[in-house]
């Protein structure tokens, strides 16, 4: 069977209703398994990614693909740092919001939690946010608008989770990926990046003001 060079509207909106009912699955379900859950909301959109656009089938990492991804990490690293401290100054719930988030990271051993985000949830997400569903609205809005869209869209995800602090890193987060696709950085950088800074944001070292403010002790 040929697979599609390209995902008709149809089907990314239809795809997009999925993401969406997945996502509240995933957050709203039991909080023990939430990883499992996790990993297959991760699959299923990382694979409908893959059978429908033929440029991401082509893509092969390089070098310096590894190393851009790096440093793209570490300034999205940097900006979350000043978001931290800004997050748990304005906002009420900031501190609660923050040690909920962190707190998963206590379901599983940690050695699991770094596999499946590296090998997993990070790639698929940019596959689908950035390699499937922000082609589609680009084409037919524009790069730019394409783009804002994009990290609409991959912000609203997170709101069935009901924690304002997650859906506004994620819309942060999102438009720097987002800018990035539409300025013309590579998938497998784009990957590497996210690879990168979900394992050392959240495993590695989190952001002294997060640790603290979260009971956690540093790794």
């Amino acid at each position: 069977m040929k697979l599609p060079e390209r995902p008709s509207p149809g089907l990314v909106a239809a795809s997009l209703l999925v993401a969406y009912g997945a996502f509240a699955a995933t957050f709203r379900g039991p909080r023990p398994r939430f990883w499992q859950r996790m990993s297959r909301t991760a699959l299923l959109l990382g694979t409908t990614a893959i059978i429908n656009q033929e440029s991401l089938r082509k893509q092969r990492p390089r070098a310096s693909d590894l190393a851009q991804g790096a440093a793209i990490a570490a300034g999205l690293y940097g900006i979350f740092a000043v978001g931290d401290r800004v997050t748990r100054a304005v906002m009420p719930t900031g501190n609660e919001d923050i040690a909920n988030i962190y707190q998963l990271r206590r379901l599983r051993p940690r050695a699991e939690l770094a596999l499946r985000l590296a090998l997993v949830i990070a790639p698929a997400e940019e596959l689908y946010w950035r390699g499937l569903v922000q082609p589609a609205l680009a084409q037919r809005y524009g790069r730019a608008k394409g783009a804002a869209a994009a990290t609409v869209l991959y912000g609203g995800a997170h709101l069935c989770t009901g924690n304002l602090t997650l859906v506004g890193a994620a819309t942060v987060a999102g438009a720097g990926w987002s800018g990035l696709a539409a300025a013309g950085v590579s998938m497998p950088a784009l990957i590497a990046s996210h690879v990168v800074w979900d394992v050392w944001i959240f495993l590695v070292r989190p952001t002294q003001a997060v640790a603290e403010s979260a009971g956690l002790d540093s790794p």
